[in-house]
């Protein structure tokens, strides 16, 4: 066996590498950039090589950096995780030239298969069933728009070296296919340094389910069942899960089997995964197409290895070191369910803008997972920050990834909202609550999923998981205790004026505007006249309490809040305030802070670079017209007018960096 591999990958998916090579007793070198210097997976390595600045394109994307650490450090194979270097034929190339083993597929398949264009060609010539649209490479956008018009709205518009929900773009119309063909280019060629697109029908009412490939260098290529990625923002994934509530076992074996075929076809080895869409309108199942192939390991495979016991990085390294699979498709069974939600830095309740900066407080629920791919009582967290942190606009918005394991599927999303529950993180915006909603949403609970989901269930935005009046009430009681306990602390310290008050017992207490009243007395808890047991861990200074209420288990986090604290759980953020019974009439003469009106302003809503304006002083703009492009996070983010108006001043141009909330221009 490899006695040092070199991962040429950063953040959760190095240290995801790192963990199973040191089960394997093999030897690992990390690479970093400056802003990586100090992150997690540099310390979890026996060996660490500095690699350039803090874009990807001085560091993680040369190769030749990559192949002068290898040789530096000794490592004989190079594993490249995900995105980067992991589908790139001249990096593979490369590496064989150096004698360093690749350890993923051979050249030939990536290049089959990395190129979407070119890999629609191949499944046709195998008889995989593709999506209708245009194969080929498009001139310009009246090209694009003629071709658009020729397949029928609505299509999509794909980099062709995409992946990750970048460079992609749906259009209904052709306004849209003008306003957006050259941001599709631009974000090809920034990510991935290439700017053909190509243009297929957006199947409607779909689901994406992709099947995962395993094969080894002797001829064996396996299907380890399916997965579920139809909750998707921006046509990134955001949940994850194995198998699939919608597919049934002959759907699983006509996939599979299709799949394998054409992995052979290429002569694919290694761990990789056939993207499928699949119509929703069609009970049977039989209507999928193949989308693309992604010849490396998917951010999602922890939720095969739940399912199926197999560690897919040790199956990849084996392979790569020439070992034949030790298991054939009888051997792959369906243990359980399992869901991963990505924690990403990104705000839910600011429209989902990119978020950066540092991480004040980073604790998951559970830390490691000992080697058992179940994790911790089914709790597992894939991460690569810890506290102290910084989220940059250099790199993928992604956090942590939490995967759960239960018998069944409403088992594995019931331990996903106790663990999202119990899952600190501070100091930038962050999607747990939304998750979390999502976890609890009917319609997630009864399978009935499409790409589709988080646009037709939030299409005024999240606000917070809705709280029925059972949660409210436990809330009101959880609320009455932590306030009186911090009552009581202040009135125990020497020299303050509570020292000489009585113990508060009777509380009005506001949650989100909607007042109750709240008595503690003698370890009792009444809500609004009726009595609420509760049982509850929590000492003032607690960010994180555990409470059992009214015979139910809740964690709820707790932050303070002005005059009042925040109150954390289920999905939805509350905002409580807490005063004593004999000074909450006064409330009511208390003025309303009234905010000041921005609509004239376009405010840049996240630290990001601009990459244009569209308008000048003096230009009358319309409701919805674009105004302005903003990059972040390797996205890019077209800024439109919220009314109409005249342009009054321009303050930024394309090529200025701007924090969050600059104003980059006003209106009359």
């Amino acid at each position: 066996m490899f006695k040092k591999i070199l991962i040429a990958n950063r953040g959760e998916i190095a240290r995801r590498v790192i963990k199973t090579a040191r089960r394997m007793g093999i030897q690992t070198v990390a690479v970093y950039s400056d802003a990586d210097a100090r992150a997690p997976f540099v310390l979890d390595a026996d060996e660490a090589v500095h690699i350039g600045p803090s874009p990807a394109a001085q560091s993680y994307l040369i190769a030749e950096k990559i192949i002068e650490a290898c040789k530096a450090t000794g490592a004989e194979a190079v594993h490249p995780g995900y995105g980067f270097l992991s589908e790139r034929t001249s990096f593979a190339e490369q590496l064989a030239a150096e004698g360093i083993a690749f350890i993923g597929p051979p050249v030939n398949a990536i290049a089959a298969m990395g190129d979407k264009i070119e890999s629609k060609k191949l499944a046709m010539e195998a008889g995989v069933n593709v999506v209708p649209g245009f194969v080929g490479e498009i001139e310009d956008t009246e090209h694009a728009v003629r071709i658009s018009n020729e397949i029928g709205y609505p299509v999509m518009m794909k980099a062709s070296a995409g992946g990750g929900g970048k460079g992609m773009r749906l259009a209904y119309s052709e306004q849209e296919v003008r306003e957006n063909f050259e941001s599709v280019k631009r974000e090809g060629l920034n990510s991935f340094g290439d700017d053909r697109v190509f243009i297929e029908k957006f199947i409607l009412n779909p689901r994406h389910i992709e099947i995962q490939i395993l094969g080894d260098q002797h001829g064996n290529v396996l299907y380890l069942n399916e997965r579920e990625c139809s909750i998707q923002r921006r046509h990134q994934k955001v949940v994850e899960e194995a198998p699939s509530p919608f597919v049934t076992p002959k759907m699983r074996k006509a996939m599979g089997e299709q799949c394998v075929a054409l992995s052979k076809a290429v002569g694919y080895y290694s761990a990789g995964t056939v993207e499928l869409i699949v119509s929703g309108a069609d009970p049977t199942g039989e209507s999928f197409y193949f989308l693309e192939m992604n010849t490396r390991l998917q951010v999602e495979h922890p939720v095969t290895e739940c399912i199926t016991g197999i560690d897919l990085v040790e199956q990849m390294i084996r392979v790569a070191y020439g070992e034949k699979l030790a298991m054939t498709q009888d051997d792959i069974g369906i243990d359980g369910w399992a869901i991963e939600n990505r924690v990403y830095a990104e705000d839910p309740y600011r429209g989902f803008l990119p978020s950066t900066g540092r991480i004040v407080r980073y604790n998951p629920p559970v830390t490691g997972w000992a080697g058992d791919l179940r994790g911790v009582d089914g709790v597992r967290v894939d991460d690569g920050v810890a506290d102290g942190g910084e989220v940059s606009m250099f790199y993928d918005p992604m956090i942590a990834k939490l995967i759960t394991w239960g018998k069944t599927r409403d088992e594995a999303a019931d331990k996903q909202v106790a663990a999202l529950d119990r899952f600190e993180l501070e100091g930038l915006g962050h999607n747990i609550d939304f998750v979390s909603a999502i976890m609890q949403h009917p319609r997630f609970r009864s399978g009935e999923l499409t790409t589709g989901f988080i646009a037709e269930e939030y299409p005024e935005g999240f606000a917070g998981a809705p709280a029925s009046d059972d949660l409210i009430r436990k809330l009101c009681a959880i609320a009455g205790v932590v306030a009186k306990r911090n009552s009581d602390r202040a009135r125990q310290i020497d020299g303050q004026l509570g020292g000489t008050l009585a113990p508060i017992r009777e509380w009005q207490v506001s949650i989100d505007k909607v007042k109750h009243d709240v008595v503690v007395r003698d370890g009792k808890v009444q809500v609004d006249g009726v009595e609420l047991p509760l049982e509850i861990d929590y000492a003032p200074g607690a960010r994180l309490l555990n409470a059992i209420a009214d015979g139910e288990a809740i964690a709820v986090k707790i932050a303070r809040s002005g005059s009042g604290f925040k109150l954390t759980t289920r999905g939805a953020t509350h905002s409580v305030t807490c005063l004593p019974d004999t000074i909450a009439h006064l409330s009511t003469h208390m003025i309303e802070k009234i905010p000041p009106d921005l609509s004239k302003f376009l405010i840049c809503p996240m630290p990001g670079l601009i990459t244009a304006v569209n308008v000048g002083v003096g230009d009358k703009v319309e409701a919805g017209q674009p105004l302005a492009i903003v990059e972040a996070m390797k996205m890019e983010n077209i800024l439109r007018a919220e009314k109409a108006g005249t342009v009054k001043s321009v303050n930024a141009k394309a090529g200025d960096s701007l924090a969050v909330d600059a104003i980059i221009l006003e209106m009359e």
